[in-house]
């Protein structure tokens, strides 16, 4: 788990499904199983999540409209220095 992260990483939540999942397997509760993963699928489905490469766009878009953001200011500064000369 990453430091200072609120999410657990991947391979922790993949480590603890195939825990449960085995055990679940040795006991009668094959059905818990199932309702505990569609529980599971529905919870995660509610959550507004977005892919990683959704994410990694987006932070480059970003950082593109603060380039064009910072070039314009700078831009407007010279131009209103000019005005008052």
């Amino acid at each position: 788990m990453k430091p200072n992260s609120p999410f657990p990483n991947p391979t922790f939540l993949n480590e603890a499904a195939e825990k449960l999942s085995a055990m679940l397997k040795q006991s009668p509760a094959g059905d818990i199983e199932q309702n505990l993963k569609a529980g599971l699928t529905a919870m995660l489905g509610k959550l507004d999540l977005v892919t990683r490469e959704e994410f990694d766009v987006q932070r480059e878009v970003l950082a593109r409209t603060r380039e064009k953001l910072a070039a314009l200011e700078s831009r407007l500064a010279e131009l209103e220095k000019a005005r008052v000369d």
